[in-house]
């Protein structure tokens, strides 16, 4: 085996493994046992932002994965993403059904930005990383296209022929209404606390497409991969150079 691409992990905690074994100690024994078996070149994703003080758990473990990662005693690219997104996926799908109500609640104030990169874009930043490496490798992979949340919601909707008013809700009842859900339901539940997070941190690059452009990715907008009516598409804000990324809980 030459190379490993780890793209495994979640924001649910599944019947076997916590959020933090799947997301962190799952990364340290898949890289354990590459490098025990002589693999010259490991690839991985995770999200841009993840920090140890995260006010998410996936991010807080992907972020103590990241360390270990820098660490490795063979070659390593971290593909560090912002929200990645496709037709037809959990969050979209998601999305789409809250438009069956008179309102679409937002998580907190739907404020908090991304730069989300279709699944195909960040797919085709993976290959391209595969020539081999030397040391350790990082590349931020973003969309063109810089979106709230409420954004996001709006064009997602579009696509669907959908129109609502969005209504923000506050971050604590809401925390305390999902988790009463997952009490209940368990694993069919249909999102989680955590996984409703996703949508209310940010994961910016001051870098935008530069680093999935020099893989040779041009990241397609949101807008033009859902479909949306030129009508609903939205401004594009890219953040400047110096702009502060870090992950703002709450908005």
């Amino acid at each position: 085996m030459d190379t490993v691409i780890h793209l495994a992990g979640g924001a649910r905690d599944q019947a076997r493994a916590s959020v933090e074994e799947l997301n962190g100690l799952a990364t340290f024994r898949l890289l354990q046992a590459a490098e025990r078996v002589g693999v010259e070149h490991f690839v991985w994703i995770t999200p841009l932002g993840a920090t140890p003080h995260h006010p998410m758990r996936m991010q807080r473990a992907k972020a103590l994965a990241g360390a270990v990662v820098e660490e490795a005693e063979i070659p390593t690219t971290t593909l560090a993403h912002s929200l990645i997104y496709a037709p037809g996926d959990r969050h979209l799908l998601w999305i789409e059904r809250l438009g069956y109500l008179p309102v679409v609640p937002l998580v907190g104030r739907g404020i908090a930005r991304t730069q989300p990169i279709w699944a195909e874009d960040m797919a085709d930043a993976v290959l391209a990383t595969l020539n081999g490496a030397d040391g350790h490798r990082r590349f931020e992979l973003a969309g063109p296209e810089t979106l709230t949340q409420r954004e996001v919601v709006r064009l997602v909707l579009a696509a669907a022929g959908r129109r609502r008013r969005p209504l923000p809700l506050p971050l604590a009842g809401l925390r305390a209404a999902l988790r009463a859900e997952e009490t209940l339901a368990g694993p069919t539940s249909l999102i989680t606390w955590d996984e409703a997070q996703l949508l209310a941190i940010e994961m910016l690059s001051t870098r935008g497409t530069e680093d999935a452009r020099a893989l040779g990715v041009t990241p397609r907008p949101m807008s033009a991969v859902l479909g949306a009516p030129r009508d609903s598409r939205t401004r594009v804000a890219v953040p400047a150079a110096g702009a502060d990324p870090r992950p703002a809980a709450g908005r």
